[in-house]
């Protein structure tokens, strides 16, 4: 880290967007798999491949961080935004295995939920890199990724009002857990957000 801007050093950074971009490519993943450009059971396997690619970037963060004398936000924050991310990656790792279990036809309906799942990692990105060069517009974007979480807890309880208003099926039930997940994953986008937030409000 630069002592004089407080800016981020190059490994930090590395990390922490690496974890970012692969958990993005998992929800890509998971929009061509609702779409029917890729398979359910290839899918699933592709997924395990970036999860362990998310899962390499986050050690190499933590081990930057036994070894760095100075962060640009707490320790504490930056192990939080990390293992945040990880929820993320985890909860589409999970959409996409319940998905490949359940096979609940008509996935397309997921769509919107998901399509809000990118721009929120895509707005904790912009977030991370503010991090290492435009410490200023760090709470900016931390607070857009904040209210994207929020949208998709929004839609999450239209999608179960939506489930109840019917019969509740077997069927109904499986789209309620698959439902459920992309709800958490709107949870852990917002607990990211608040990490880098609370960080660069600490500073």
């Amino acid at each position: 880290m630069d002592l004089m801007t407080g800016r981020m050093d190059g490994a930090l950074t590395e990390a922490l967007i690496g974890q970012l971009e692969s958990t993005k490519e998992g929800a890509w993943l998971a929009m061509a798999m609702i779409g029917g450009e890729i398979g359910r059971t290839d899918a699933h396997e592709r997924m395990r491949t970036i999860e362990h690619r998310g899962d390499t970037f986050r050690a190499d963060l933590i081990a930057e961080l036994s070894g760095a004398l100075v962060t640009p936000i707490d320790r504490e924050d930056l192990f939080r935004l990390s293992r945040s991310i990880d929820d993320i990656l985890d909860g589409l790792r999970d959409f996409v295995r319940e998905s490949y279990l359940y096979r609940v036809p008509g996935q397309r309906r997921f769509a919107p939920m998901l399509d809000q799942v990118v721009v929120g990692i895509e707005a904790l990105e912009e977030s991370v890199r503010d991090l290492a060069s435009r410490f200023s517009a760090v709470g900016h974007d931390a607070l857009e990724a904040k209210k994207i979480g929020g949208n998709i807890q929004r839609m999450y309880q239209y999608e179960i009002a939506r489930i109840f208003s019917d019969e509740l099926t077997a069927e109904a039930m499986k789209e309620r857990e698959l439902v459920r997940r992309l709800e958490i994953i709107g949870i852990a986008i917002g607990e990211a957000a608040d990490a880098i937030a609370d960080g660069a409000m600490k500073r």
